[in-house]
C-alpha cells in the first residue's frame, strides 16, 4: 500500500513539472503571433509572384499595423521623417494642405492660407478621390502626402469632390515653396486688432507676441479678433503658450494616455500680458487640433466669445518617435482635454454664437447705402494731422476685409460690446 502511494506521488510530481508555468504561458501567448508573422513573411518572400525585399515587406507590415490603429498613426520612412521635421519648422515644398484618412477616405482638414491649395479653392471636408489619376481608395496617409508633395513648379492633378457637390472636379495645382507665416495682423478700427493664426509652428507664439507688443507700443489695445478658422493645428506646446498669453492662471489643457498616471497638465505661468483684453475668437470646421486647444482654453476660462461653426474635432496627441535607421513612427499616445475636463475627440467645439460664413457674390456688388459723418452737408472737418499714405492703405485693407467677411464684421461689433456685457453680468 505504502509503495503504491509513493508511485502515485511520483507520477503527480512528473505531471506538475511537465505542465507549463504561468510565465511560460504568457511568453507563448506573446511570441505565438510573431511566429505566425515570421511564417507568413517567409511564405511571401519565397512564393509571391514578384521578388520583394524583406525590408520592403517589413516596412509595409509596419505601415499596415500603425494605420489600422487610427487615422493619425503612421510609419514614416527616412524621407517622410525629414519632411515632417521641415513642415513643423515652417517651410517645405508642396501645395499647402492638411489631410487625413477619415473612414478610409482621403479628406481635406484644411488648406493653409495663401498657399496653392488655398488659392485653388480647396476647402475643409473636401474628398480627394484621385492623385494624378491614381485612386486614393486604398492609399495610406503618408503615400498620399508623398504623392501630393513635390518639387516647386511641378503640377499635381487632384480629383476633388467638394463636400456640398455631387460631381467631382479635376483641379491642377502647381507646387510651390510653402513658407508659412503663422501670424498675420491688421488694425480693423483704432484700438481693435485682427489677429490671424494660420497654424502652430515653432515660432508662432513669439511671432504673435511680437505683433501684439508692436501694436501696443503706439496704440491702446481695446480688443482682439482672434481668427483660428482653417487652422489645421501643429505643435501642442505652441498651442498652450498661445493660450497662456491671454489666460493669467489655471490649467490650459491636459493630456492623458491609457495610463492615468501619465497625465500631464499645461498650466498658465501667471505672466499673461494680454489677460484683460476683450477677445472674440473665430472658428470653423477647418479649425483642428492645436487651434481647438486654444479655443477650448479661452472658452472654459470665459476669456473669449467663440463665433462661427463647430470645429473639426481632432482631440488626439501624436508623438513622433525616431528609429535607429532614420525612419520614424507617428503614434497616437494620448487624448487632450480642455480645462473643464472635456475631450473634443470626434465632437469638436461648438461656438457660443453659430454664424456661418457667407462668401461675397462675384456678380453682385454691395449696394447698401451707408451714411457716415463725412457724407453730411456742412460736417466739421478734421483739422488733426493728416494720415500718411501707409495709414490710408491699411484703412483700405481693413475696409475690404470687413466688406468681404461677414464673420469678421460681426466679431468686431461683438468685441466692442464685450466690456459692457461684462458690466451687465
Amino acid at each position: 500500500m505504502r509503495k503504491t502511494l509513493w508511485m502515485i506521488a511520483i507520477i503527480c510530481l512528473l505531471v506538475i513539472s511537465a505542465a507549463p508555468q504561468p510565465t511560460e504561458a504568457v511568453d507563448d501567448a506573446r511570441f505565438k503571433p510573431l511566429r505566425r508573422f515570421s511564417q507568413v513573411l517567409d511564405l511571401v518572400e519565397h512564393n509571391y509572384v514578384k521578388d520583394i525585399s524583406r525590408k520592403e515587406l517589413v516596412d509595409d507590415a509596419v505601415k499596415g499595423m500603425l494605420e489600422q490603429l487610427d487615422p493619425h498613426s503612421t510609419f514614416l520612412s527616412a524621407d517622410d521623417f525629414k519632411e515632417m521635421q521641415e513642415a513643423t519648422s515652417g517651410a517645405f515644398s508642396g501645395i499647402g494642405i492638411e489631410i487625413s484618412l477619415e473612414k478610409g477616405r482621403l479628406t481635406v482638414i484644411s488648406p493653409i492660407e495663401d498657399t496653392p491649395a488655398y488659392k485653388a479653392g480647396l476647402q475643409s471636408g473636401d474628398l480627394i478621390l484621385e492623385i494624378d489619376g491614381t485612386p486614393t481608395q486604398s492609399i495610406t496617409l503618408m503615400e498620399a502626402v508623398s504623392k501630393i508633395r513635390g518639387k516647386r513648379g511641378t503640377d499635381v492633378i487632384l480629383t476633388i469632390l467638394h463636400k456640398d457637390d455631387n460631381k467631382p472636379v479635376k483641379v491642377t495645382i502647381t507646387r510651390d515653396s510653402i513658407k508659412i507665416k503663422s501670424v498675420k495682423n491688421q488694425e480693423l478700427e483704432k484700438g481693435y486688432l485682427y489677429l490671424r493664426l494660420t497654424r502652430f509652428s515653432e515660432n508662432t507664439t513669439s511671432e504673435m507676441l511680437k505683433a501684439l507688443n508692436n501694436y501696443k507700443k503706439s496704440n491702446e489695445l481695446k480688443g482682439i479678433v482672434l481668427d483660428l478658422r482653417n487652422n489645421p493645428g501643429g505643435l501642442l506646446t505652441q498651442a498652450a503658450s498661445v493660450a497662456d498669453a491671454f489666460i493669467d492662471k489655471g490649467i490650459l489643457v491636459y493630456i492623458e494616455g491609457r495610463d492615468k498616471n501619465s497625465r500631464k497638465d499645461f498650466m498658465a505661468e501667471g505672466n499673461a500680458g494680454f489677460a484683460d483684453v476683450p477677445i472674440v475668437t473665430l472658428i470653423n470646421a477647418g479649425s483642428a487640433s492645436a487651434s481647438e486647444i486654444v479655443a477650448g482654453a479661452l472658452k472654459d476660462h470665459n476669456r473669449a466669445l467663440l463665433v462661427g461653426e463647430r470645429t473639426f474635432g481632432k482631440g488626439s496627441v501624436q508623438t513622433i518617435i525616431p528609429m535607429a535607421d532614420g525612419s520614424g513612427i507617428k503614434l497616437t499616445t494620448a487624448l487632450y482635454y480642455t480645462p473643464s475636463g472635456r475631450s473634443i475627440q470626434a465632437e469638436g467645439i461648438d461656438p457660443d454664437i453659430i454664424y456661418p460664413f457667407i462668401p461675397p457674390s462675384k456678380d453682385e456688388k454691395d449696394d447698401r447705402f451707408i451714411v457716415r459723418e463725412q457724407d453730411l452737408s456742412r460736417h466739421l472737418e478734421n483739422n488733426g494731422d493728416k494720415k500718411s499714405d501707409k495709414d490710408s492703405k491699411q484703412d483700405d485693407k481693413a475696409l475690404k476685409m470687413l466688406e468681404r467677411d461677414n464673420q469678421i464684421r460681426l466679431s468686431l461689433q461683438l468685441v466692442k460690446q464685450l466690456p459692457r456685457l461684462k458690466e451687465i453680468k
